[in-house]
C-alpha cells in the first residue's frame, strides 16, 4: 500500500517536471529568433502531412484488397496502379517524417547548446562556498545527462507520443464511422489499458532508476577523486582501499540495475498481454464481420493494418515512456544547478573599477564561514599605492581568505574593503578581478600545454610576450630544455611537474596578466633558495609599480615589506617593518628566531651529510647518480 509520503512524493516530482517543461520551452522558441521559430512551424507542419499520409496507407491497402477480389478481370491494371500509390505513400510518409527531422535539427541542437553553456557559465558564477562542497563528478554527470535528456525529449516526445496520441484518436473514428462503435471502443480501451499499465509500473519503477542514478554518480565521483589524487593514494599505498571504495558503489550500483531490469521484465510482459487480448478481439469481430456480410476481405486487412500501425509504436512507447520520465528527472536535475542561488552578485547598476594607483583599504573587516567559525575579526589595515604589505602568522590564521575577500570569492560580513577609494561591494566583479593578479600557494595547471598554462593570464598575448614573462618567471630555460618545449603537456592538474615547475608557471601566467595589484600567497614555498632568490629578484621588478600582499609563512620572504601585519587567530596582533616588529620581541620575534634554529639545524645537516659523502670519496652528483 502507498503512504501519503509516496503520494506527496509523486505530485511534487509531477510538479517538477512541468516545471521541467517550462524551463525547456524559452530554448524551443527563442524571444527575436525568427529563424528557430519558423523551423519549428515547419517541422510541426510537416509532422502533420506525415501522420495524415500514415493514416491513409492503410486505406489504400484495402482497396487493393477487394479490388482484387471484386474484379478479376482488372488485376492486371487496377492493383498495379494502387499498389503504386501505396508504395509512394509509404515513401513520402517517410520523406516527410526526414524533413521534419531535418528542419527540426537545428532548434533541438541549438537547445541543447544554450542549455548545456548557461549550467557550465553559472556553475562558474557560483560562490567559493558552493564549489568547495560540490562533487565534480556528480556535477559532470549531471549535466551531461541533462543534455541527453533535452535531446531525447525533444526528439521523442514532440515528434513519436504526440503524434502516435493523435493517430490513435484518428483509427478510432474511422473505426467507428466505417464499421460501428463496437470496434472503436475495443480499440480505444485496448490503447488505454496498455496507456495505463505503462504508466502505472513505470511510476512504480522510477524510483529503482533514479537509485541507478545516484549510485552511478557516486561510482563516478569515487572514480575521478581517486585519479585526480593519484599521488596521494601511491603515496599511502591505498590502491586496494580505492578499490574496494568504487567497488562498493559500483555493488550498489549492480543491485539497483537488476531491479530495474527485473521490474522492466515485468512491465514489458504486461504490455505484450494487453496488446494481444485486444488484437486478437478485434480480428474475431472483424472475422465475424466478414463471415455476416457486414464486411470485406479488405475491411479484415484494413483493421488488421491499423491495430498493427498503432501497436508498433505503442510498443515503443513503453520505452519512450520511461525514458522520456528518466529525461524530466535528467533535465530536472541540470535546471537545478542553474537555479541554484548566486551568492555573490553584482549590484544593479555596478560600474567597473577605475583603477588610479591600486591602494587598498580593509575598514574593521569581519568574516565567518559560520556564526561558529569565525575567521576574521575587525582586520583593518591600508596599502598605499605602489606599496608591499606583508601579512604573516601560523596555519589558520586567516592569512588567505583576506586574498579570497579581496578578489570577492566571500563578501565581508562586516566593515568594508577598497580599492582606489571605492567599495568592491558596488563594482562590477570582472573589472574587479582583472585588476587583481595572484600567485597561490597550492598551484593548479590546466591537463594542456605549458604555453596554454602560461597564456592563460592573457589568452589574446603573442608568443613572444609569453616567453618574456617565462624569462622573468624562471622558467624559459626549463621550458626550452623539453623535447617539446612550450607545447608540452603538464597532465591532470600538473601532475608531470614538480611544485616548483608549477608555481613557476602560475608566477609567468600572472606576470602575463600585467595586473595593478599582485598577491603572493606562499608563491616560493616550493622552490629551492636558489631559484626563490632569483624569483624574488624578478618579482621585485615586475611588481615595483604595483600594490602588493605578500600572504607568507617563511618570514625571510617578507622582510623587505613596506609592512607586515602578524595575524593570528583572525585579529592582527603586530604590525610595523622587520626591525619594528623584532625589536618588540613578542610574536614576530619568536617566529623569526624559530624559523632561524630550523634553518641553521637544517645547514648543519646537509655539512654533514656532504662531509659523510667527501668521506666515502663521492660527491653530491656521484649520490644522486648513483643506484
Amino acid at each position: 500500500m502507498r503512504s501519503l509520503s509516496d503520494e506527496r512524493t509523486d505530485h511534487i516530482g509531477q510538479r517538477d517536471h512541468l516545471k521541467t517543461i517550462k524551463a525547456l520551452i524559452p530554448y524551443l522558441w527563442p524571444k527575436n529568433a525568427t529563424e528557430m521559430r519558423l523551423r519549428v512551424v515547419i517541422a510541426l507542419f510537416f509532422l502533420t502531412i506525415a501522420k495524415g499520409i500514415t493514416v491513409g496507407v492503410p486505406f489504400i491497402y484495402k482497396t487493393v484488397v477487394d479490388t482484387i477480389f471484386v474484379s478479376l478481370e482488372t488485376t492486371v491494371i487496377v492493383p498495379i496502379g494502387l499498389l503504386i500509390a501505396y508504395g509512394l505513400a509509404r515513401v513520402m510518409a517517410q520523406a516527410f517524417g526526414e524533413f521534419r527531422d531535418a528542419i527540426f535539427a537545428k532548434v533541438a541542437q541549438s537547445a541543447i547548446r544554450k542549455a548545456g553553456l548557461k549550467t557550465f557559465q553559472h556553475l562558474h558564477r557560483l560562490s567559493m562556498r558552493f564549489h568547495l562542497d560540490r562533487q565534480t563528478g556528480g556535477l559532470n554527470r549531471a549535466v551531461e545527462r541533462g543534455t541527453k535528456g533535452i535531446d531525447f525529449l525533444l526528439n521523442f516526445m514532440l515528434f513519436n507520443i504526440v503524434p502516435t496520441l493523435l493517430e490513435i484518436l484518428l483509427v478510432c473514428t474511422i473505426m467507428w464511422g466505417l464499421f460501428n462503435i463496437w470496434f472503436a471502443v475495443v480499440t480505444f480501451f485496448t490503447v488505454s489499458l496498455y496507456i495505463g499499465w505503462t504508466v502505472g509500473v513505470t511510476e512504480w519503477r522510477i524510483k529503482y532508476r533514479r537509485h541507478m542514478n545516484k549510485m552511478d554518480s557516486e561510482a563516478s565521483t569515487k572514480a575521478i577523486d581517486s585519479l585526480l589524487n593519484y599521488e596521494t593514494v601511491k603515496y599511502f599505498g591505498n590502491e586496494d582501499h580505492e578499490a574496494r571504495r568504487f567497488d562498493a558503489a559500483l555493488r550498489s550500483y549492480e543491485k539497483a540495475a537488476i531491479k530495474s531490469k527485473v521490474t522492466l521484465s515485468f512491465l514489458n510482459i504486461g504490455q505484450g498481454l494487453v496488446i494481444s487480448i485486444g488484437l486478437t478481439v478485434i480480428m474475431i469481430m472483424a472475422g465475424f464481420g466478414v463471415k455476416n456480410g457486414s464486411m470485406t476481405i479488405g475491411d479484415f486487412v484494413l483493421v488488421n493494418s491499423y491495430l498493427i500501425q498503432l501497436f508498433l509504436p505503442l510498443n515503443f512507447l513503453g520505452f519512450v515512456y520511461r525514458e522520456i520520465k528518466q529525461s524530466l528527472t535528467d533535465m530536472e536535475d541540470m535546471f537545478k544547478l542553474i537555479g541554484q542561488r548566486l551568492e555573490i552578485m553584482d549590484v544593479s547598476g555596478a560600474e567597473k573599477l577605475t583603477l588610479s594607483g591600486g591602494e587598498i583599504v580593509f575598514e574593521n573587516v569581519g568574516f565567518y564561514y559560520n556564526p561558529d567559525r569565525r575567521i576574521l575579526n575587525n582586520v583593518s589595515f591600508k596599502v598605499p599605492s605602489g606599496h608591499t604589505l606583508a601579512i604573516v602568522g601560523p596555519s589558520g590564521a586567516g592569512k588567505s581568505t583576506i586574498s579570497r575577500l579581496l578578489y570577492r570569492f566571500y563578501d565581508a560580513d562586516e566593515g568594508r574593503i577598497l580599492i582606489d577609494n571605492q567599495n568592491i561591494k558596488q563594482v562590477q566583479q570582472d573589472s574587479l578581478r582583472a585588476a587583481i593578479g595572484i600567485v597561490p600557494q597550492d598551484t593548479v595547471l590546466f591537463n594542456d600545454t605549458i604555453y596554454y598554462n602560461i597564456s592563460y593570464g592573457r589568452p589574446d598575448a603573442g608568443p613572444s610576450e609569453i616567453e618574456n614573462a617565462a624569462q622573468l618567471a624562471s622558467i624559459d630555460d626549463f621550458v626550452r630544455s623539453l623535447p617539446d618545449g612550450y607545447n608540452t603537456q603538464v597532465g591532470e592538474r600538473g601532475l608531470k611537474l614538480s611544485g616548483g615547475e608549477k608555481q613557476r608557471i602560475a608566477i609567468a601566467r600572472t606576470i602575463l596578466k600585467s595586473p595593478k595589484i599582485l598577491i603572493f600567497d606562499e608563491a616560493t614555498s616550493a622552490l629551492d633558495t636558489h631559484t626563490e632568490k632569483e624569483i624574488q629578484q624578478a618579482l621585485a621588478k615586475v611588481s615595483a609599480d604595483c600594490t602588493t600582499v605578500i600572504i607568507a609563512h617563511r618570514l625571510s620572504t617578507v622582510i623587505n615589506a613596506d609592512e607586515i601585519l602578524v595575524l593570528n587567530e583572525g585579529e592582527i596582533v603586530e604590525r610595523g617593518n622587520h626591525q619594528d616588529l623584532l625589536a618588540l620581541k613578542n610574536f614576530y620575534f619568536r617566529m623569526w628566531i624559530k624559523q632561524q634554529e630550523a634553518r641553521k639545524a637544517l645547514e648543519t645537516l646537509d655539512k654533514s651529510h656532504e662531509s659523510i659523502l667527501l668521506e666515502n670519496g663521492l660527491t653530491t652528483n656521484h649520490a644522486v647518480l648513483s643506484p
